[in-house]
Formats: structure tokens, sequence, C-alpha cells
């Protein structure tokens, strides 16, 4: 499989498109009003502990106070941490590497973890702690933090309150795991914090892996001596930008180029790649074109459609994508596609065509939570596991943890995805001033009967003032095409005249009554509903 980053550098925005086999699977961006966070470390104050949750909430000078529970104040048990895998495809390495129980979507995972101590044990309010954003603020929750500090290299992710040396079990070659981990036990010293060794180490020769090793221990050391001199709630060391991040943890030799438009970012990779990786060199290259290189990739496109409800299949299908607070739901429809003689083929290929789909766009719109994918009916078990297994195979690519269940009784595959932060749909869009994020509006039927209703508790108070009644120009063209006797029999209702007046600064779902001597607006008083 061909694998291709492209990087558009602008001095408000960046953009890194992942694309595999020509096709776009990941889009990562920042701006300055919506920094990434994770792995970001804070000293921060513990602003009130509660023990009904087993749960603190720390100020750490963000607009909300970050959420730490108390499973995130120890470490997982020792004969664990020896096995731990380590997500080292992580962009910015999202979660800290040893956090598998209890991740930040609150569903486990294979590790376990020493018994929590009781929080309120643990903490007490106006406490200082050093704390590592895991997940960032989503919707109205604040940021998920954890007192499990962990520093990521390109080849080892250190850990200072550890003291065990893992593996990354992506790499598969036993012998290869266990030359890894003497090679980093003889090199690191007694008592000095414990290290996960990621994928790309393989071949890395000791003095490469010694150098690295030394610079996260300096880096801890200063991060230490910072806090002695700062006040909490203050930032003591931040991630790495999204663009170095990137390379350190995803440009690798399964990476066959990497393109980048600015001349400034890309003598920034060049001259870090030659300290780390400098054979990897002259896979990158300058977008020196008048074309912007993501239309070049031919990829913009594909950017604009992340947000719309509908995503085609080749066959003719196509994918209903629906946010909502609780979960995302995803409907399959085989749309004009209607096979030939076999009805059982006909779903089984569209439902393996949006098996496909469905996990590239959970990658590709960056979704996260909980997920329910309602596939086409399928008569025969093995046709639904073909199904079960082509989406688990896809979704295997995915640098964030995900999980497929089985088929449901009802025909549903429930999934799970690792959520860190907000979705490009939360981040790039926001809710409808009119329809308040529903994506609905009323019909104009419907505004014309709260406001007849709305008239009506006008004329049950008594009231007599002549009445001036402001819609939006498409619901004042219903009542002249549809009602058009409608002011008349409101005004023989009322015993008050009424003149209807259409006003484009309306919302389409608004009407104003407004009493004509007076000139006031009593809109408020009798439009109940």
């Amino acid at each position: 499989m061909k694998r291709e980053i492209l990087i558009n550098a602008a001095p408000r925005e960046t953009r890194i498109a992942i694309l595999e086999d020509g096709k776009l699977v990941e889009l990562l961006a920042d701006r300055p009003d919506n920094r990434r966070m994770v792995g970001d470390i804070y000293l921060g104050r513990v602003d009130a502990v509660l023990p009904g949750i087993q749960a603190a909430f720390v100020d750490i000078g963000t607009e909300k106070s970050a959420f730490l529970h108390a499973s995130d104040l120890v470490r997982q048990t020792a004969d664990e941490a020896e096995d731990e895998d380590e997500d080292d495809d992580d962009d910015e390495r999202e979660e800290p590497v040893e956090k598998k129980n209890g991740n930040a979507n609150g569903h486990g995972s294979n590790g376990r973890r020493a018994k929590a101590p009781l929080i309120q044990e643990a903490l007490k309010r106006g406490q200082e702690i050093l704390v590592q954003i895991s997940k960032e603020p989503i919707s109205t929750k604040g940021p998920r933090v954890t007192a499990q500090i962990s520093l990521a290299g390109r080849f080892l992710v250190y850990i200072p309150d550890s003291s065990k040396v893992g593996v990354s079990r992506k790499i598969g070659s036993s012998p290869e795991r266990a030359r890894l981990k003497e090679q980093v036990q003889s090199i690191l010293p007694d008592k000095s914090g414990g290290v996960i060794v990621r994928t790309v180490s393989e071949d890395v020769t000791p003095e490469m892996l010694q150098r690295e090793l030394n610079s996260l221990m300096s880096q801890w050391k200063k991060i230490k001596r910072k806090t002695h001199f700062q006040k909490a709630p203050s930032l003591v060391n931040r991630e790495s930008g999204l663009t170095r991040g990137l390379v350190r943890d995803i440009f690798s030799d399964k990476v066959d180029s990497l393109a980048v438009d600015s001349k400034q970012v890309y003598n920034e990779i060049v001259g870090y790649l030659k300290d780390i990786a400098p054979e990897l060199i002259e896979r990158v290259k300058l977008h020196e074109s008048q074309v912007p290189l993501f239309d070049t990739a031919g990829i913009e496109s594909e950017i604009r459609d992340i947000f719309k409800r509908r995503c085609d299949l080749p066959s003719g299908g196509y994918l209903i994508i629906e946010p909502t607070e609780a979960l995302v739901s995803i409907d399959v429809n085989s749309g004009r596609y209607t096979g030939k003689k076999d009805p059982e083929k006909t779903v089984l290929r569209t439902n393996m065509e949006a098996a496909q789909e469905v996990a590239r766009q959970l990658r590709l719109r960056d979704v996260g939570g909980i997920i329910v994918s309602d596939f086409i009916d399928m008569e025969t078990k093995a046709n639904r596991d073909r199904v079960l297994q082509e989406l688990r195979q896809h979704l295997s690519r995915d640098r964030a943890r995900t999980k497929a269940f089985a088929v449901s009784d009802l025909g549903l595959i429930e999934m799970t995805r690792q959520r860190v932060r907000q979705s490009h749909y939360q981040s790039s869009t926001e809710a409808c001033p009119t329809c308040n994020g529903t994506g609905r509006v009323l019909t104009p039927e419907t505004i014309v009967r709260r406001m007849e209703r709305s008239v009506k508790r006008m004329a049950v108070e008594g009231r007599r003032d002549n009445l001036l009644v402001k819609l939006h120009p498409d619901v004042a063209m219903y009542v002249l095409e549809q009602e058009r006797d409608l002011a008349q029999k409101l005004q023989k209702a009322a015993n008050f005249s009424l003149e209807f007046r259409d006003d484009p600064l309306l919302k389409p779902d608004e009407f104003k009554l407004v009493v004509k001597a007076q000139g006031r607006d009593v809109t408020q008083q009798y439009a109940i509903a």
C-alpha cells in the first residue's frame, strides 16, 4: 500500500493530509485559536474533590477545570506494564501510552491497573499537582488529565514514575522485542523511570537509543525544575507542534513520500530528520508549483465533503452519517444499485463497500466515542461475518484505538473509537442560529398556527389594539397562496384589525406582533407556542 503525507502550511492554519493508495484517509488541522493540547503538561491546583464519583477537578488555567479520575493517579501493575502495547502511530501521542484500562472514551481494554487510591485520601482541595492532558475539551466538558506523565521521543517513550521497560506489540518478532528490551535495560539507569520502545526502533543502534533517552530524561529534569518556580495554574511543557509530532510519530520507511508547500517547514523537517532518520530525507519533497498542493493532489473536494451527511459508494449505494450528542449513527442504503438476479449478493456487495467506507470516514472525519452502523439486512450468518471482518480489517489501519462488536440481533454493528479531541464536524462548524443545530426548521403552516394562537391570546385578555403581524417572506407567501382569508377570519374572532407584512430580517420560523399605535413588540408576551 502506498502511503503519502501532504502538509499545507499557512500562517493561520496548518493542514496535514494522509493518503493511502491515492485516497484521502486522514486530515489533521491546527489553528492558533484551536491549538492541540493533548500531551501538554500543567502545574494545576485541585479545585474540588468528589468522593462520590472518585474524581477531582483541577484548575489548569483553561476555561473549564480539568477532570482527573482516581484511576489516573496510579500506573498499571508491574506484571502488566512489562508487556504494555504502545500506540506509537498516534499523532502527538494522543493519550498517555500506558493508559489502556478505562480510556478517555470510558471503555476498557486489555491492560489492568494497580488498585486506585481513594481520591479523598490522595488529594486535597488547594493542593498543587502535575498533570498531563489526555483528552481535549469536547462539547460542554473540560479537558481530561492524568497524573501519569509520559514524554514521547521518536524511538522511546519515557515514563518518569514507572520502573519497567516495555516494547510495542506492533514489533512482531519476538527475538527483536527481546533484543530491544535488553538494550534499553542496559542503558537505563537504576530508579530513573521506565521506558516503552516504539515500533520505529527496529534496527536502531544502541547509541541512538542512548542519545534519545538522555534527551528525554533531561527534558523531565527541566520540567521538574520549572515546577519550583511557577505558580499553579500554569503550563509547564508544551507538546511538539502538529507537524513535528507527526514526523516524529508517523514518518518512517512505511511512508513513500512527504510533500510540503512551505520552505520554512521543509527546512525544519529536514533539520529534524538529520538527527533521527537521515535516510528519510530523500523522501521529503518541497512543493514549489503555483498550483496549491492539495489541489494538485485533488483532495480539496474530498475535504469539503467531510461535512456532508451523505457519502456515496462506488456501486451506487450510499451512507448517511448523523452525529448526535450520545453517538454517531451510520445508515447504509443500496440506493440505485439493484444488482442483477441474486438479492443477497446485491446486499453483500453494498455492505462490503460500506464497511470499507465506514472505516475511512471515521478516520477522515475524526469521529470518536460510540458509533452504530445499520448495514442492510443479510440472511446468512456467513455474509454477516464477512462484512464484520471487512470492517475490522480496515479499522485496523486506524491510528486511534477502535473496537467493532459482533452484529446484533437488530442487524446493527456497534463500535467504539478513541476520542481525545473534537471531530472536524465539531471544530469546524457551529450550530445554525435558526434551527439551533437540529438541521430542521418549522414549516410555514406551523408558524402560522403559532401566530394564530398568539393573536387569540391577545383577544382573550380583552385587548383591542390594532396589530401589525410580521412574517418571514416564505411564511407570508404561504398565507397569500394557501390562506388568503386568514386576516379576515382572525379580525372577526379577535375584534381588532390585523395587517400582515413580510420581513426578510426574520428567521424562517419567527414572527412578530407589533401594536401599531405604540410601535411596541408584544411577541414574547403572547407567543408561548
